[in-house]
């Protein structure tokens, strides 16, 4: 080994001892004779002194260095001078007088350096991202993943998981985002598709009698990219035979409470709290709600009928809805200027036709719009809303899918902006009974809420012929701070169901014996009754580290635009490799 120890190890005990330590130069500082290195690698940073008695080599050497040049350094560990010492350095009680000093490596001028306060722009750190990986943010987030992942295979291992590898190269099943896919060489004109999810393969894993499956999966989705999505990313795949959808949550459940109390050293209470996907929607306009704090949805459409305000009255006549949010105590803060700026967002971001406004003063409701309505059905809206003196009340009066993402939109927005949560909290809960299908008007056909393996509720099993919109699936999600952290359903067990919801989907038999009669062979040969979930590996870590964008817990990840600013991908490839695929570009 080029060292005895790690920079971030030593302590006061280790006074006296020589060491051999390794890592980049941090930063540097020149006191006249005497020149302090601060030392670097992954367990942290320790002071290095070359001092005017230090060996005339190790002096000369120290000459020539320059920030993030890799070193080695041989010296003795002392306590630092009185007064000196660093509280904000874990090593800060010592440092290490420099006898040795030998440069390993040099280094270019870097665009930054880990050492710098600010955070680089992100395209930079994209683009040299063997840099940014140095700073000390971005190895606490991968470190803390490393955590996450151990925890979760320890746990699962003692509930007597297997964990099991299935294929990356599959066969295509388009049924929600595009596939990613591979041309074979060896069978020209057919292509394979990397896994969206390893779904098929887990059922199998059921069938094939395995019980209790787990993977760290890798999965891939050729889908527009946000914050908190990557085109390749993992998930933590799970597979449980003979169990109802209690059975997933409580297991679930302990695994949250475990990934806490490793990872932050608290205790979560459980069982985590559920709520019906009708519920969410009707209390938050959104089916993962952020629960860290009120500003509920309140529908306030009958009383919208009463009144002579033609905006909402026509909205409620039209069977639409009137709804609104109460921002506790914030009427002093909303100027109109404000107001606009609010106003505006709902109409481009969310498609509202605007927003209506209220200030809670002296007892009653004041606003422009206040004429339009009569003295007592302002003290109805006032009652309805919670409304107390100081507060802003904010209406927006559109169909209900517009209500919904405008005011969940205009709620998370004002939650942040107001600071009404702690960042640092977490808060867990559960989203059940999902509808089974959404309809999709431009296409005129059912879509899966889920996925199309997703069993009914027994009591809506008549449902799927007669009124597929009023399905409700064993379906179930994990919400952690207003994110989807993971979803799960237990599945359809028998081929006819299975075949049933196939042909809702717009697939006839043939179709789905195409794609998927594996699978419906399988159904056959005596499958148990079983479910599972798939929970996002790098969506848990941005959330556990207090993350908001999930780039930075991923080591090496793609833009917005899936493209990787480091390595060039994708990038165009030899005409040669085209022909053995026996492939031809169109044109552009």
């Amino acid at each position: 080994m080029l060292r005895t120890h790690k920079c971030g190890q030593l302590r006061a005990d280790h006074a006296g001892q020589t060491v051999t330590l390794c890592g980049w130069v941090h930063n540097l500082r020149d006191f006249g004779g005497a020149k302090f290195i601060v030392l670097r690698d992954r367990w942290g940073i320790v002071q290095v002194t070359v001092a005017p008695e230090s060996p005339e080599s190790t002096r000369r050497v120290a000459e020539e260095l320059r920030d993030e040049f890799v070193v080695q350094v041989t010296g003795l560990v002392a306590t630092r001078p009185e007064g000196q010492a660093n509280p904000k350095m874990a090593t800060g009680e010592i440092e290490i007088r420099a006898n040795s000093l030998v440069i390993l490596n040099r280094s270019e001028v870097p665009p930054f350096t880990p050492s710098q306060i600010e955070t680089p722009n992100e395209d930079l750190r994209l683009k040299y991202r063997y840099l940014d990986l140095r700073r000390k943010g971005m190895q606490d987030s991968l470190l803390l993943r490393h955590r996450l992942v151990k925890s979760i295979r320890d746990y699962f291992d003692e509930l007597e998981f297997v964990e099991v590898e299935t294929p990356i190269l599959g066969k295509s099943t388009p049924e929600g985002a595009r596939d990613y896919l591979v041309p074979s060489r060896v069978h020209p004109g057919s292509f394979y598709a990397l896994p969206q999810s390893p779904q098929i393969y887990k059922q199998l894993m059921m069938i094939a009698g395995y019980d209790r499956y787990i993977q760290i999966a890798r999965c891939f989705r050729d889908e527009d990219l946000r914050a908190d999505r990557q085109p390749e990313f993992t998930q933590l795949d799970m597979e449980m035979s003979f169990v109802e959808a209690e059975d997933i949550l409580t297991t679930i459940d302990g695994l949250m409470q475990r990934l806490v109390r490793d990872l932050r050293g608290e205790e979560l209470q459980l069982p985590l709290p559920r709520m019906t996907y009708d519920e969410a929607m009707r209390r938050f306009g959104h089916d993962a709600p952020d629960l860290r704090f009120g500003m509920e949805l309140v529908d306030c459409t009958h009383l919208a009928a009463k009144a002579d305000f033609r905006v909402f009255r026509s909205v409620a006549e039209a069977g639409n809805k009137v709804r609104g949010i109460n921002v506790k105590g914030a009427a002093e803060k909303f100027s109109r200027k404000r107001i606009d700026e609010l106003t505006t967002y709902v109409q481009e971001d969310f498609g509202a036709k605007g927003l209506a406004w209220f200030k809670v003063e002296a007892g009653t409701l004041n606003s422009p719009i206040a004429k339009n309505f009569s003295a007592s059905l302002l003290q109805e809206f006032k009652q309805a809303m919670g409304g107390e003196d100081g507060d802003m009340l904010l209406f927006v009066a559109d169909t209900w899918e517009i209500s919904c993402k405008a005011l969940n939109g205009l709620r998370r927005r004002l939650g942040a902006e107001l600071q009404l949560y702690d960042p640092n909290q977490l808060h867990l809960s559960w989203v059940v009974e999902f509808p089974m299908f959404e309809y999709d008007p431009a296409e005129q056909r059912w879509n899966a809420m889920h996925h199309p393996f997703t069993a009914p509720r027994p009591q809506d099993l008549a449902n799927l012929k007669q009124a597929p919109g009023d399905a409700r699936a064993v379906a179930y999600d994990l919400i952690i701070n207003g994110f989807e952290a993971g979803g799960g359903t237990i599945r359809i067990h028998d081929a006819s169901t299975q075949q049933v919801v196939f042909e809702l989907l717009g697939m006839d038999a043939a179709t789905s014996k195409d794609r998927f009669g594996f699978l419906l062979d399988a159904l056959s040969y005596g499958a148990p009754p079983h479910g599972g979930i798939a929970l996002g590996v790098d969506r848990l870590a941005m959330l556990f580290a207090g993350l908001d964008n999930i780039r930075d817990c991923i080591a090496f990840p793609k833009t917005a635009r899936a493209s990787d600013l480091m390595s060039g991908a994708p990038s165009a490839v030899e005409e040669k490799q085209l022909k053995e695929l026996s492939l031809l570009l169109a044109k552009k």
